[in-house]
């Protein structure tokens, strides 16, 4: 029997003989999984490109990451993303932006007027596929925000019949309260089909590595999956990530989900009004609601977070470094956004200029940094099927501030804690079979024993690896 790491689902292979009367042996291997029957994909070794299972995502602000805010400028940055040691780029939409009903000075970057093109506020084609090529040849992979659910009210496609949703009166249909986007009618297979040819122009003429797909919800899945299955059999290594957290995207069309309900959790912990308990209570129900190979992107901030709902100081306060050790700890895949690495703490304006806040020397950017040297060491802390489960281990806390787990692969095991209150608390873990020689957070070599005692100062966390 083989256990999947992170949902404990049990494979059962059996291989049967058959031999004939020539000499030709046939063999049979059928494999049954209780949750990955659903999520399989075909003629593949892996569920998700190889690179992926130790990666860190970063997304990009390019308008705010540098005081240029061009792609020129960001090119130079990219040795210092290395040094920082994410792997995946997701660069927000980089396309022009309409001018009709346009939000602010620069509008959004989500209204887009033209698919295959780029905005000339952050520089030419050529800016683009040097930062690109520099990009691939640090080794990272790029992958681009794409906006399928609507355009800007004047993009040409307003003008095909059909191809946009209308009211009783013909007028262009907005989302929420989007007035600088016009809705997309996937009912029409014009425009699905315009739509995946300008996806395609991106991955094979540009060369990006992948998409972030925004507002995937409101497209019908089949849209995802037809084209992301039939790109697929060119580019095997396409990695998906859906702005959404349905369990049918992750069967056959994305490699990864945002973690909003865990986001939001991680937020009202921080704020006192939930406890552990809690979150032991959302894992055991996600690993039964998204499939095994179902990568959960974990995070503190994103553009959206950062500027309509607060920085992450602002959400988790003293918290903050506890909750973002807690994104790498846990089952799936670590996000970085940008200005975070810095300690950057001003919410980002959305439609004007707004540089995030620089400081080469912050503590965020080696905190971050050796939770990338982390994660890259130690295999149990990889995403999924190539990661270890998460194993809940016992304590004599009675107040539901400490949580605390062990993720093991093989012979790498990490055992991490973390205090979720504002008291220095002391606690004995039962740590049974897991005791042993350790290194701990700040390199040195420690004994833990069978039950544990730890010392654990407000809003921190202790982390020991063992190989």
């Amino acid at each position: 029997m083989k256990r999947d790491k992170d949902t404990e689902t049990i494979s059962f292979t059996k291989i049967i003989f058959m031999k004939r009367t020539t000499v030709y042996l046939y063999s049979l291997l059928l494999t049954t999984t209780l949750l990955w029957s659903c999520c399989s994909r075909q003629q593949q070794p892996d569920a998700h490109p190889g690179w992926a299972y130790d990666a860190t995502i970063y997304e990009l602000n390019m308008r705010q990451f540098t005081p240029e805010g061009t792609f020129a400028a960001a090119t130079a940055q990219l040795p210092a993303l290395k040094n920082l040691g994410v792997d995946i780029i997701w660069i927000m939409p980089i396309q022009p932006i309409g001018e009709l009903e346009r939000k602010g000075t620069l509008g959004s970057y989500y209204a887009i007027k033209d698919y295959c093109a780029f905005n000339p506020e952050f520089g030419t084609r050529a800016d683009f596929e040097t930062f690109l090529s520099k990009a691939h040849d640090l080794g990272f992979k790029v992958i681009l925000d794409w906006v399928a659910n609507h355009t800007a009210p004047d993009h040409p496609w307003t003008q095909n019949e059909g191809w946009h949703m209308r009211d009783s009166l013909g007028n262009l249909v907005v989302n929420y309260d989007w007035y600088d986007i016009a809705e997309l009618n996937y009912d029409n297979q014009d425009m699905r089909e315009a739509m995946k040819k300008s996806m395609y122009w991106w991955l094979d003429t540009i060369g990006i590595d992948g998409f972030r797909c925004d507002v995937a919800m409101e497209i019908p899945t089949d849209f995802w999956e037809n084209t992301f299955s039939e790109m697929r059999t060119h580019k095997p290594d396409l990695f998906t990530l859906a702005e959404a957290e349905l369990p049918e995207h992750t069967e056959n069309a994305f490699d990864m989900y945002y973690g909003w309900e865990l986001h939001h959790l991680m937020n009202d912990v921080a704020q006192g009004k939930k406890n552990t308990a809690d979150l032991w209570n959302y894992f055991a129900k996600t690993d039964t609601t998204f499939c095994g190979k179902a990568i959960r992107m974990n995070f503190t901030s994103n553009h959206d977070e950062n500027s309509w709902n607060g920085t992450e100081f602002e959400r988790l306060g003293d918290a903050t470094d506890a909750m973002a050790a807690f994104t790498y700890v846990v089952p799936g895949m670590p996000l970085i956004y940008t200005g975070q690495e810095y300690g950057s703490d001003k919410r980002l304006k959305f439609f004007e200029k707004d540089t995030i806040v620089i400081n080469s020397r912050a503590p965020q950017f080696m905190l971050y940094q050796k939770l990338n040297g982390l994660r890259k060491a130690n295999s149990a802390l990889w995403s999924n099927e190539k990661g270890g489960r998460m194993l809940r281990i016992n304590t004599n806390d009675t107040h539901n501030n400490i949580f605390a787990c062990a993720r093991k692969q093989d012979n790498n095991t990490v055992i991490a804690l973390f205090n979720f209150s504002n008291e220095t608390t002391g606690i004995t873990a039962e740590l049974d079979t897991l005791a042993g020689t350790y290194a701990s957070w700040d390199g040195q070599s420690v004994e833990l024993s069978e039950k544990q005692n730890f010392e654990m100062g407000p809003w921190w966390f202790l982390i020991y690896t063992k190989q």
